[in-house]
């Protein structure tokens, strides 16, 4: 291609560098008139570009002012209104006047650990129920040991408190389930606390040979989990009374009809109740417990013996005057050996000496007719059918 000056004017026309260098000048006439007009002029009046508010270089315009209009007025209450219920001065208290929260460095360090307390834990029925007018029973925590042994709702049964205010002491205090401290509770106030008194004195303690204890059944390893590892169980030895005397309820002394009535009173509280004859580990205790079964099946083991027979003196009474005189047995072994020396003379030989015959003869043609002779047989006996 042939660049020449001549040929210039066709592809570059010299206009547009005449109108080029036009805008130029006209803008830096702007740029002066902008900083003689004072900022706000210039940015009135500069050119706006889109990417200006980009890197926050536009200027923020200034708003208008806001016009406020006029709040109408409520109508005053007439006369004849009723008169208004004034609220709590609390609910007219502007917000301003409540105090504020104090600050940080302010605040006392106590604050953070109330509002952090947890709530305390809903008490049972059962609880509330056992009050301290039935029993001195603290609530104790729960417990969950190995193979499922604890529970829930436990207390210590340290005291029963009956009706005239005195106190049976549980001597040592039984740890058991709310449930299970109740019904002994309610036990000994109903039934053995009037049957103590008839005996004199009243009751004044309970004898507990055991309560919880996480173990299998009868202490045997690898049995079935007792009620006493559920602390639902308890294992009574005697009552203690007023008058320093104990009963113990496996004592073959005690009276029968005493014995019985306990048995009648605890079988029907308790789910379980064994005793003397249900096996050789309930031999000096009575075990009480609160096991739920399937249809209310209750068991109640627990056998009430005779009492013991007295003792017969070591040595025999005196022999009465009046009685006849003994007879003195003889001999007996040289009785019987002249006995049988004198069958067998007799049996053997005749009365010359000589073997006899037809004696012998005669001793064995029974054996001849007993060959000889049919055997009976026996007759079976038809069935009827009625």
């Amino acid at each position: 291609m042939n660049f020449s000056a001549e040929k210039a004017s066709r592809k570059w026309p010299v206009g547009a560098f005449r109108r080029g260098g036009a805008a130029m000048v006209t803008a830096a006439v702007l740029l002066c008139l902008g900083m003689q007009g004072g900022p706000a002029e210039a940015a009135r009046r500069a050119p706006s570009f889109p990417w200006d508010d980009l890197f926050g270089t536009r200027p923020q315009r200034p708003h208008k002012a806001v016009r406020r209009s006029a709040v109408p007025l409520p109508k005053p209450r007439p006369a004849q209104a009723p008169a208004a219920t004034h609220a709590p001065a609390a609910a007219h208290a502007p917000a301003a006047t409540e105090p504020e929260p104090p600050a940080a460095e302010t605040r006392s360090p106590a604050a953070p650990a109330d509002a952090a307390k947890p709530a305390e834990p809903q008490l049972s029925a059962c609880r509330q129920a056992l009050t301290d007018e039935i029993a001195i029973a603290p609530s104790i925590p729960d417990i969950h040991g190995a193979g499922g042994c604890g529970g829930e709702d436990l207390v210590r049964l340290e005291a029963i408190v009956l009706a005239d205010k005195r106190k049976v002491a549980v001597k040592p205090a039984a740890i058991l389930r709310c449930k299970m401290a109740a019904a002994v509770a309610d036990w000994v106030r109903t039934d053995i606390a009037p049957l103590a008194q008839s005996l004199g004195g009243g009751i004044s303690n309970l004898d507990n040979f055991d309560s919880f204890e996480c173990r299998g059944r009868n202490r045997v390893a690898g049995a079935q989990l007792s009620e006493h590892g559920r602390a639902n169980a308890l294992d009574v030895r005697a009552l203690g009374l007023a008058n320093g005397k104990s009963i113990s309820l496996t004592d073959r002394s005690v009276p029968r009809a005493l014995r019985e009535t306990v048995l009648h009173s605890v079988c029907a509280r308790f789910s379980t109740v064994l005793g003397p004859g249900s096996d050789w580990y309930h031999e000096d205790h009575i075990h009480l417990d609160l096991i739920d079964r399937r249809n209310n099946y209750r068991i109640c083991q627990w056998n009430v013996y005779d009492p013991l027979p007295e003792v017969a003196p070591l040595l025999p009474a005196e022999r009465p005057e009046q009685a006849p005189p003994r007879e003195v047995a003889a001999d007996a072994s040289k009785t019987d050996a002249s006995r049988a020396d004198q069958g067998n003379a007799d049996h053997g030989r005749a009365s010359d000496g000589k073997p006899d015959a037809t004696r012998s003869h005669d001793a064995a043609a029974p054996d001849r007719s007993a060959e000889t002779k049919p055997q009976p047989t026996k007759k079976r006996r038809q069935s009827r059918r009625f």
